[in-house]
């Protein structure tokens, strides 16, 4: 194991030249998602750093506390007053999508590969999550500025997936450990969770807000550290009672968003660039957990995945779950191709690794080929895509600025 100054070093060294390298990279319309990763598997035990990693749990802890503060930053910047509007195609992509995503993916998988059935589910399910931020990235470096409606749309799916696709990847986990567990309990278990994620969410967002409206010495300076803890407390309350944590994170960040208190910019300031670092350390950590000796072995089944993913399971999925929509099908063409995949499959990948499941390590690989190639292909195309099917707002509307999350 090697020294903790060393390993201080060597972290020092990685945020430091990710800094420097991302803004270059970014330019170049390729997600920063994409150079942590590759630093974190440099300095592996596969890479020059010979850091030898492979501690599955703490990687797990690590993804939880940081995904808990950028679905918190997602809720807090979201403008309730403009996104409503477009709540219903979010949750619809984030709930019916996911599940279309996961059955094409799986169906696949065990058909067209010899997978087992619930094997295959369980991977249509972690890679079924997708990563708005790093699409919102690609397009703001790029100066492309998409639609609102089409924004709204994809920050509500951002925020609302993740939680279907943990409580999927959990569920599917638990039919392959044990496979006495009733589709039943599993049907109940979501019902559970989604309801105590929801209203524990709103509870505690509520009564956070009605203090930060009552903050007045020093408030600027304790709004963040208030507001930071509720993200731990939201999280670890909700989970403990048996709740969706992850779903009351963002619901607790979108109650505070929508109201009025003091420190409000400041408050939305700071969560915006601590979601930006546990980005970054996010990626490191999962590109240092990853052997990159093992992934040639799955290149060509994580490429085909990728493709079905794309061409067929993404498409399907947006296509079913905005069918009553008012969206034009350039708009949802675009919906479809912006389906990028992040952190959060390799992260839902360590689920089964934790578990015990058969084929672990190679579900984990599996996936982190798929995100790779997904990050490739769609990152560096989504401008060219937007600018293609002409989902970009007219100029007179760009004169206005509008910010983006990072």
């Amino acid at each position: 194991m090697p020294s903790t100054e060393y390993l201080l070093l060597v972290a020092g060294a990685l945020l430091f030249l990710a800094t420097l390298a991302s803004t270059a990279l970014r330019r170049l319309g390729i997600p920063a998602l994409l150079l942590f990763l590759a630093l974190g598997m440099l300095a592996g035990s596969d890479g020059i750093g010979g850091i030898a990693f492979d501690d599955a749990r703490l990687t797990q802890l690590v993804g939880v506390i940081a995904l808990a503060f950028i679905l918190f930053a997602g809720g807090l910047e979201m403008p309730w007053a403009k996104a409503r509007a477009t709540v219903w195609s979010g949750i619809s992509l984030s709930t019916v999508g996911v599940l279309v995503s996961t059955a094409v993916v799986g169906g696949f998988l065990a058909v067209a590969l010899g997978y087992g059935s619930t094997e295959g589910l369980l991977i249509g399910a972690i890679v079924s999550s997708t990563d708005a931020a790093a699409v919102f990235s690609v397009m703001r470096t790029q100066r492309v500025p998409l639609r609102q409606r089409l924004f709204r749309i994809l920050q509500w799916e951002a925020g609302a997936n993740d939680p279907m696709a943990i409580f999927l990847a959990i569920g599917l986990t638990q039919l392959l450990v044990n496979p006495a567990t009733t589709l039943e309990s599993l049907a109940l278990s979501f019902v559970r969770q989604m309801a105590l994620g929801a209203l524990g969410g709103l509870g505690i967002g509520f009564s956070v807000r009605w203090l930060l409206m009552r903050l007045r010495v020093g408030a600027a300076d304790l709004s963040p550290l208030l507001t930071s803890a509720t993200v731990i407390f939201t999280y670890g309350a909700v989970a403990s009672l048996g709740g969706s944590g992850f779903l009351a994170v963002f619901v607790a960040g979108l109650t505070l968003g929508a109201g009025g208190f003091t420190e409000k910019a400041t408050v939305r300031f700071f969560h915006d660039r601590l979601a930006t670092l546990m980005e970054i350390l996010l990626f490191l950590l999962l590109g240092l957990l990853v052997f990159p000796s093992h992934l040639p072995a799955f290149l060509g089944v994580g490429l085909l995945m990728t493709l079905v993913l794309i061409a067929l399971a993404r498409p399907l999925s947006v296509f079913l779950s905005l069918a009553l929509t008012r969206l034009s099908l350039r708009e949802k063409g675009f919906i479809s191709w912006a389906g990028l995949r992040g952190a959060v499959p390799i992260v839902l990948a360590t689920i089964p690794l934790l578990a015990g499941v058969r084929h672990a390590d190679a579900i984990f690989d599996l996936v982190f080929v798929t995100v790779l190639a997904s990050v490739l292909v769609q990152g560096t195309s989504i401008p060219l895509v937007a600018r293609w099917l002409r989902v970009t707002e007219p100029p007179e509307i760009r004169a206005t600025p509008r910010p983006l999350p990072t």
